[in-house]
């Protein structure tokens, strides 16, 4: 069969999953209908918000759904008219049997990890979060646990020392481009040979990625300054690690933080102890030395760089972050 004869489905929500659709169209292949979530509210004003993978669709006249649940019977017809041979799944959610069986060569899925390391919903964050210094992605068939498939092809990256969630993103993102394309030629030209995931050689255990939410990034100030380091940048451009720091007349304040640097050094202080001249650096201690913050933002204010937040705010000594 031809690139041309074969009917491929494609499902993806956020910017990760448009530049694979990118490569699809502009390489010619069939891509006969989209699938993405629906709108949202987004912002202060609540304005209906377009997932990226819908704008693309848009702006090239492609086919488009937007289930609200994805057995709906209605959703279900819609879906067999458009005859998929392949259907393909790039960070959307995950499918009910009726939806990923339906294709006569199967679905597969782009996942963002070495599988089958980091199953879950935020591979990237994690390896750089447990200091890991190599990644990938993972094209894999759809089966019934979440992450679990048979995999067909990966390719690794690694994770430099000062890159953060939001550099590892934009690697594995033109990667994954060029590995669903590979992935199809592959399909297409019958040369597949899947493998399960249990038969995969694996170093040291196996991590999960869960889902991330407010709570899981709040920085844990008793940790050594490579975890802390490693959390900040795992965590950054988003949705960003953040603290709390309480004033001497005693008021708290939510602080982001997006970039810092370790300093190991021995110190008598407790975690959490702020050291600052007030002008050009802020220093947050932790077990083994300190976090020297380079980049944050305050509540309802723009992201800054330390010297510049330390401008319009004055910050002193007796400032301390929340430790509980």
């Amino acid at each position: 069969m031809d690139k041309k004869d074969l009917r491929i489905v494609y499902m993806g929500t956020p910017e990760f999953a448009v530049e694979p659709l990118r490569c699809l169209i502009k390489g010619g292949y069939n891509v006969v209908g989209v699938i993405t979530m629906p709108d949202k509210p987004a912002g202060r004003g609540h304005k209906i918000q377009y997932s990226p993978v819908k704008e693309f669709a848009l702006e090239n006249n492609l086919p488009l759904l937007q289930p609200e649940k994805l057995k709906e019977e209605t959703f279900i017809e819609a879906l067999r008219e458009w005859k998929a041979d392949l259907q393909i799944v790039v960070a959307f959610r995950m499918l009910p049997e009726v939806v990923w069986n339906m294709p006569r060569l199967g679905t597969f899925n782009l996942h963002a990890s070495l599988l089958p390391q980091y199953r879950g919903a935020a591979p990237i964050n994690w390896a750089v979060i447990n200091g890991d210094t190599e990644t990938g992605i993972t094209t894999f068939f759809l089966q019934h646990e979440i992450d679990t498939g048979e995999v067909i092809q990966q390719v690794s990256v690694p994770i430099e020392e000062t890159d953060n969630v939001g550099t590892v993103h934009d690697k594995l993102m033109v990667l994954g481009g060029k590995l669903v394309i590979e992935t199809v030629d592959a399909i297409l030209q019958g040369t597949v040979k899947a493998m399960p995931q249990d038969k995969m050689a694996v170093q040291g255990e196996l991590r999960p990625a869960p889902k991330i939410f407010k709570d899981t990034c709040r920085i844990n100030w008793r940790q050594s300054a490579k975890s802390v380091y490693n959390f900040i940048r795992g965590l950054s451009p988003y949705p960003a690690a953040w603290a709390e720091w309480v004033s001497p007349a005693d008021e708290s304040m939510v602080v982001k933080i997006f970039d810092s640097e370790k300093i190991i050094e021995e110190h008598r202080f407790e975690p959490g102890t702020i050291r600052t001249d007030g002008k050009s650096f802020i220093h947050v201690a932790v077990v083994d030395g300190f976090l020297a913050i380079k980049e944050l933002q305050l509540p309802g204010k723009k992201r800054l760089k330390t010297d510049e937040l330390l401008r319009g705010f004055k910050l002193t000594n007796h400032f301390y972050m929340k430790v509980d």
